[in-house]
């Protein structure tokens, strides 16, 4: 017998052969039992995961002599006379080739002549999506009402390209990808038969390359055949399909980790020469980050779809990165993966994209940070007593110099410092208990902390307001403030809400900012105080009562 691909001879022949599409299997047998059997069905997926064959089974399951379990014998004289396409009840069609008016209204005459042996005549229509639009619109009325005998199959990879006023006339069943474990699976009981040694690892380069599509996977496997022999091994496959080994992945992750800068000229030059498609390395990368991620969160690694040698690796980042960590990577590989197609020098923008990732400090939350300081696992040290301990540890080589007379130039650390010196004090204000027992002098002294924390998210809008503000009296609930500036108050009104929000946070309690006209009717003199009320008093007894209100309560004025 002359040789057949993979992909033929191991085409499956009744329902339950079918993989990763048992939601449509099941459907169709349930129909063939309970005698439901549409006029027209549309079957729709990607290419290579079994419509045309699952059309095929169909129609044998329904002509069938002997039907075991509603499912094909394939043993009748109709099942082997569909088997080698011999049977002129089953008419397979080429939608690219046959897709003009002219076929389809050959194909309308043929519609009404009844089956030569069958139950039924099928029509099975590969790539219905090709049809023109004419020959859509001139089988719409065949397809609606054709004859008891006549059943259509449409198969198409992309349905949004078939009109709806067909897709509304036929029952549509939508095919899946098939998972990488499926086709491992299928490729190793293949493999068996065959009697070829393949290992986990290689299987695995294959499902991944085949993206979901069983029929592309066995035509790979058909490949390495031919180039391995009988025994596969995963470099040769690699070699072979050109592909990046995840061993690459690995090691970037580990240099990540390592602070270990030469690997990523390393692996740039081993990218240059085998060759690989640096695009493929990056996507390659972002994938391997993912994984990491999924493993850290879900703490098992059976969402990764990778080999059983490379899940005990990733396992082992359990507690390695942190997930703020993963998330700026993966930011940043999916920003670099857009850079890359457009780069003149794809192996330059790599090496410094590696290099950033390589660099990339550890990010600590909030929650770790203020954690830490009730714990007192972090200390806060002051620029002086950086200095200072530098001071002390410095050696002096050569000339015996004192290390007081010797002033170490560390500017880096210099501007690091206030900035965590500024961060630092509201939280430790925040963590040192409420205080509800506020004054005065207490705000005073906390005020310019206070305008930090305030200043921080706005600086732009606020920094100007409040550097003309300081406080002047408190009762416990008011603020009293004074400003140079006669329009701070509005400003400050413009941006209430945060302020609110900051001073609740910062002093443990709400506090009202009142500024200096209310204050300053506090502390007049008792005498000009008492005079000013006889004569409102006075004056107020004349007055409209929604005036006298506003004089009284609210500190108006009369004008005269």
């Amino acid at each position: 017998m002359a040789y057949q691909v993979t992909a033929r001879k191991w085409r499956p022949q009744k329902f339950e052969d079918v993989v990763g599409q048992e939601h449509i299997t099941a459907t169709l047998k349930n129909a063939i039992k309970s005698n439901r059997i549409a006029h027209a069905y549309i079957f729709t997926g990607p290419r290579g995961v079994g419509k045309t064959t699952t059309a095929r089974i169909l129609a044998k399951a329904l002509n069938c002599e002997n039907p075991k379990d509603f499912e094909p014998c394939n043993e009748c004289l109709m099942c082997k006379s569909i088997n080698d396409s011999q049977t002129m009840d089953i008419i397979e069609i080429d939608g690219a080739s046959n897709r003009g008016i002219d076929e389809i209204r050959t194909l309308r005459e043929s519609v009404k002549y009844a089956p030569t042996r069958g139950k039924y005549k099928i029509y099975i229509i590969d790539e219905v999506h090709m049809l023109t639009k004419e020959s859509f619109n001139a089988f719409l009325k065949t397809l609606e009402e054709p004859p008891s005998h006549t059943i259509f199959v449409f198969a198409t990879t992309d349905i949004h390209k078939v009109p709806l006023t067909i897709i509304s006339r036929c029952q549509r069943f939508d095919f899946r990808r098939i998972q990488l474990d499926t086709i491992k699976k299928t490729l190793s009981n293949i493999a068996k038969e065959e009697n070829i040694s393949i290992d986990d690892k290689t299987l695995t380069l294959i499902a991944k390359k085949a993206d979901g599509a069983l029929r592309d996977a066995q035509s790979l496997f058909d490949q390495v055949i031919s180039f391995c022999g009988e025994k596969i091994d995963s470099e040769t496959v690699a070699k072979m399909l050109n592909l990046i080994d995840d061993d690459l992945f690995f090691t970037i992750s580990d240099a990540v980790l390592e602070k270990d800068f030469n690997i990523v000229f390393q692996t740039t030059n081993k990218i240059y020469q085998n060759g690989w498609d640096f695009i493929d390395f990056t996507d390659g990368l972002l994938e391997h980050f993912r994984n990491i991620l999924s493993v850290i969160i879900t703490e098992r690694t059976e969402l990764v779809e990778t080999a059983e040698v490379y899940r005990t690796k990733y396992a082992n980042y359990i507690q390695t990165f942190s997930k703020g960590d993963l998330l700026r990577i993966l930011n940043y590989l999916s920003k670099l993966q857009q850079e890359l197609r457009y780069s003149n020098n794809q192996k330059l923008k790599i090496e410094i994209a590696l290099t950033n990732l390589v660099g990339l400090e550890k990010s600590a939350t909030l929650s770790e940070i203020i954690s830490g300081l009730e714990t007192g696992t972090v200390e806060i040290k002051s620029s002086e007593s950086n200095i200072a301990k530098e001071k002390s540890t410095i050696e002096y080589p050569a000339k015996q110099v004192t290390p007081e007379k010797k002033t170490p130039v560390r500017t880096e650390r210099k501007v690091e410092t206030p900035k965590v010196e500024a961060f630092v004090p509201p939280i430790k204000e925040s963590l040192s208990g409420i205080q509800s027992d506020l004054n005065l002098e207490t705000i005073t002294q906390k005020w310019q902390s206070f305008v930090d924390d305030v200043c921080k998210e706005k600086s732009f809008l606020l920094t100007p307001l409040f550097n003309t503000i300081k406080p002047i009296n408190f009762d416990g609930i008011n603020l009293h403030l004074e400003s140079s500036d006669p329009n701070t108050e509005s400003s400050i009104q413009l941006h209430q809400e945060y302020i609110d929000k900051k001073s609740r946070d910062f002093f443990g309690k709400k506090i009202n900012l009142r500024f200096g006209a209310d204050f300053k009717s506090q502390i007049q003199p008792k005498n000009e105080k008492a005079e000013k009320n006889q004569k409102t008093a006075k004056s107020s007894k004349n007055l409209d009562p929604y005036e006298k209100i506003i004089i009284e309560e609210l500190g108006g004025q009369e004008i005269n």
